[in-house]
This record gives C-alpha cells, structure tokens and sequence, in this order.
C-alpha cells in the first residue's frame, strides 16, 4: 500500500532511489504508522496527493508535510517571508494564470526562472511555464495557502492603484498572517474536518457556525429543523472560519464583506459539494455551509410524496408542449428538486432542455445547464435571451426573480416553449397575483399559465418509534381528519416518541405535501375579472383542489406524518 503514495507524490526524474513521502514522514516522526494506513487507505478512495489528504484529514500541519516533502523532492522550501514585495512580471505568464495554478515567481533572470509552487512535482505545469516563459523553471516548494495570501495581496495592491478597495494596513497584515498559521494547524484542520463529516450519519442539509460573545455555536440543520451541537471554544472560532475559507479559496483577510464560495468533497465515500456563505456579525464571521449531496437526493416524481391524483395532472401538465408550469413555496421546500425531477421525465433524447440556474445544484444528463453568474453579467434574463437563440423545446428557469424574467418567459411560452420556473409564494393561487405585481399583464397570464404546483416538506414519522394515538370522533372532525379517516380502520393516528434511530427526534427523513392548481377555463375568467389570491384560491377549492393542509393531514391519516409537523408547516394555511 505504501507504494501508493510513490505514484502520487514523486514526480518521474525524483522516483528512483527515493522514500516515499509517508515513509520519510514516519522516520521523521512526524507521523504514526497508523495514521499513514488511514491515510493511504483514504488515498484510495480520494485519488489524491497522499500529502494533502494527510492535512485535510488533520493528521498533519503544512509546514510539517511541506519540510519533508521539499527534502524529498530535493527543491528549496520558499517561506512567506522570502516573497518578493512586489508581483514579478513574467513574459508568456498572465497574473490569472499564476493564480488559477498557484505560482509565485520569486527571481528571474535572462535564463532562468525560479516559482514557488505547491506542487513542483507537476512536470507538465513546469513544462507549460518553461513553453510559455522561453526561460528554464527551476521550482521551488511553498504552501499553498501562503501563496494565495500573497496573491491575494499582490492583486489587493493592483486594485488599490487603480483606484479600487484600499489596502489592508500592516497591522491587519500581521493578523491575517497570524489567522493562515492557526488555519494551517492540524488540530484546527481536524476539528473541522469532524463538524463536516458529520453531515452524512446526521442526514444534515445545513451546518451553522454561529459566532457569540463566548462560543461558536454549532448547529445541524435535519428535516428542516435546527439542531445544536457542542459549541467551539470561541478562542478558536476566528481559526476554524478562516479553514473553512481557506478550503473554499475565499479572502480570509476580508472580513468586512459577505462571500460565497465552493468546496468538493468525499466524505465516507460519498461525493459531497458544500456551498459556503459568511456574513460579518458583531461577534464575528457567521458561515453557514449548505450541503448537496448528490447520494441522497430524490430525483424521481413518484417518491416524492405526491397523491395518486395530484400526481396524474402533474404528469398531464408536463406533458403540454408549451406554457408556463410553476412550482412555489418558500426557499428550502424542496422546489428545485421537484423541477429536476419533472425534467428527468422529459425525454432528453428527442427534446432540446435547457436549463438556467443560480446556483446548478446537481448536474443531470442530456440537459444543457446554465450557470447564472451576476458578477459577469449573465443574470438570468440575459441567459434566457442567448437561450431562445439555442432552439430549445424545453426551459427550466431556476427562479422568476424579477419582471425582465418573467416577460421573457412569457413570450417564450407564447412562442411554443415549455417552461418550467419557481417563484416565492405561500399558495398556488399567490402565484398569479405575484405575476401580475410583476407587471404582466393578466391576458397573458391566461394564454400562458398552465398550472401553479405549491408545495411543503413535512417530517416523516420514524416507523421504528411512532406511537398510535386513537382519537375521539370530535378530535377527528376538530382536526379536519374525518375525510380522510376510513371508517373500518378505527381513529387511530401517529405521533411522534423518539429513539436511537431518528436521533430522539421522533422523524426520519422527509415528504412532500402539495396543492395543484390549474388554469382551467373558469379559472382564466376569474384570473381575466382581476380576482385576488383568496377568491382564486377558494374558486380551486370548488373546483376540486386539495389544498396544503389537507394533503397534509391525507399524509396524517395514513401514518406518514403527525398532526403536529402537519400544523408546524402549513400553519400560514389554517385559516383559509
């Protein structure tokens, strides 16, 4: 097994007559026997240089693997105090190549040209350089992070010049240094690694770092609902924010600004993309971490929770080959999953589907995905515009944010494209009235419209756990669950206990409740007449829809779910 790490961590001209890297780091005593079988085992599964598993698995500190490996590789170990002041100019080499791969120049002469890099071992990144420059490349060994900070800094400066940000003063330097050592620890690298790997046996969507006068607080979001954990000390809380920035190859020395960032990884074999957020506090730095995990997500209709019923109109509503279908409801109801899964019942393969999206969640096969990036200038109405000139059959549009969207998607409807978009609204029926505030016009709105799906995820029942409750008939008919109740199985219900399997929280996993609304054609005159939501909503109801509450306490009824999540989620609902 040791072998393993020759391949990955020797560079050819190095392979021969060399220890490898974790045997050298053994002999050094900078590691257990043990600790490098974990970490070539986790080498296996990761396919990556053996060293940066060590460090992400806080099995070792950068400096420690960075002053092995240089005497290793027989190359120099360049220190962040041996960085030229200035960004060297370097013929052939743009400062946006130098920071997509991680090169710091540190001398050049007519002949030659020393780098910093954090991995000399790539002969091809050398060649490029060497291709690139018409200079010989002689490398040297530095971390990682400390050529990011100086990139970063080099890069501050330039915006400082041309008139941009202003420039960190020396004292804010030394902090900013001081924060990369501590973010660079081993001790903080594995606390770190613990809170994210948690997410997998905790089935969590979300991790919340929470700084407060005296602890980061730590908190899971499961099912939908909080949950704490044992905080971090808060002499530790700026360290553990600046790893996880650090991993997300954020600016740790802004912390005057919200930042978004990405970090792909495996966690117990699973492939995990985390998506960062910080926002300053007055404590400091809240990072809140949303989990997509491409393992645990349903994308096929018929397990999502949907009534027989309100399934076959779906379905029927998909199949149109043009006009508007909406999903709403509030950020996490699960809205962009349920479109992703009516895409995958589009065929692919004689439909052109494209999508545009902010963020692209998951990626699904044989659709064109459209990443929105603001900061460019490719919102979502300037994609949709480049988008029509695709001849797309289908749209998926990952949220009608403003009125420019939604009047493209309206005349991509008009012009023989089905859409599919989500929008924020409580109710189907709020959904018109949204379009309308919007400013289309409500003509349009019933030439287009094709139906409006809401929906709510509600906590499933641990079926390991569940406790029956009978009720009396006058509960029953209180609850609204009379309907719903057959009258040979008797009044018995669910509720929730709490055992080892669901974590003592009574609920394991979740489900989905809906209401359907179609744009039949009372609906259109009612819409045309400028009815508002509640009279659109109750003109459905005659109509035959369900609305949320009642497929939730359908959901009651056959044991998935309790009266009490039920009346959590849908408690905007009760009075209509």
């Amino acid at each position: 097994m040791i072998e393993a790490s020759r391949a990955m961590d020797l560079p050819p001209h190095a392979a021969e007559g060399r220890l490898p890297i974790g045997e050298m780091l053994v002999a050094a005593g900078k590691l257990s026997a043990r600790d490098l079988e974990q970490a070539l085992a986790a080498q296996l599964e990761m396919q990556d240089l053996l060293g940066r598993i060590l460090v992400r698995l806080g099995l070792l500190g950068e400096l420690d693997l960075a002053q092995v490996l240089a005497r290793q590789l027989q190359v120099p170990l360049a220190q962040a105090e041996e960085f030229p002041e200035d960004l060297l100019a370097v013929r052939g080499l743009s400062p946006d190549y130098l920071r997509q791969h991680r090169l710091l120049p540190l001398t050049i002469d007519e002949t030659r040209l020393c780098v910093a890099m954090a991995t000399p071992q790539d002969g091809f990144l050398l060649k490029a350089m060497r291709l690139a420059s018409g200079l010989e490349v002689t490398p040297a060994l530095a971390l990682e992070s400390e050529i990011e900070v100086a990139l970063q800094r080099y890069f501050e400066v330039t915006d400082q010049e041309e008139g941009d940000e202003p420039r960190h003063d020396a004292g804010d330097s030394e902090f900013v240094e001081h924060l990369r050592d501590l973010a660079t620890e081993a001790p903080v690298i594995r606390l770190v690694n613990q809170i994210i790997g948690r997410v997998v046996d905790m089935r969590a969507s979300d991790i919340h770092l929470e700084p407060f006068e005296d602890v980061l607080q730590v908190r899971y979001r499961i099912d939908g609902v909080l949950q704490n954990e044992p905080p971090v000390p808060i002499d530790m809380a700026a360290a553990v924010t600046s790893r996880i920035k650090l991993m997300a190859h954020l600016n740790i020395a802004e912390r005057r600004l919200p930042q978004d960032g990405r970090i792909k990884t495996r966690v117990k074999g699973r492939e995990i993309d985390l998506r960062i957020s910080t926002l300053p506090t007055v404590h400091g730095e809240s990072v809140v971490i949303r989990v997509l995990d491409r393992a645990s997500v349903r994308i096929e209709l018929e397990k999502m929770g949907f009534a027989s019923d309100i399934l076959s109109q779906y379905r029927e509503l998909l199949a149109r080959p043009h006009g508007i279908l909406l999903v709403t409801g509030p950020t996490g109801s699960g809205k962009t999953t349920t479109l992703y899964a009516s895409l995958t019942k589009l065929d692919s393969a004689t439909l052109k589907i494209v999508t545009v999206e902010d963020p692209v969640e998951y990626q699904l096969g044989g659709i064109n995905q459209v990443q929105v990036q603001s900061q460019i200038g490719l919102d979502f109405a300037h994609s949709l515009r480049s988008i029509l000139r695709q001849d797309p059959d289908v749209i998926m549009i990952g949220e009608m944010r403003d009125g420019e969207t939604a009047q493209i998607a309206v005349q991509s409807a008009l012009t023989g494209h089905l859409v599919l978009s989500t929008l924020h609204t409580n109710t189907a029926a709020g959904a018109v009235v949204r379009l309308v505030d919007m400013g289309i016009e409500r003509y349009l709105i019933t030439s287009t419209l094709n139906g409006v799906l809401s929906q709510r995820l509600v906590r499933r029942l641990c079926e390991a756990c569940r406790e029956p409750v009978e009720l009396a008939d006058s509960a029953i008919e209180a609850a609204g669950l009379a309907r719903f109740m057959s009258r040979g199985s008797g009044r018995i219900i669910y509720r929730a206990a709490g055992c080892p399997v669901c974590k003592r929280t009574g609920y394991l996993g979740r489900t989905s409740i809906h209401e359907l609304l179609l744009v039949d054609d009372p609906m259109v005159r009612a819409i045309l007449d400028g009815s508002d939501a509640n009279a659109l909503h109750s003109l459905a109801r005659s109509r035959g829809m369900r609305t949320l509450n009642e497929d939730g306490l359908r959901k009651v009824a056959e044991g998935v779910t309790s009266l009490e999540e039920v009346a959590r989620v849908t408690q905007d609902q009760q009075d209509e």
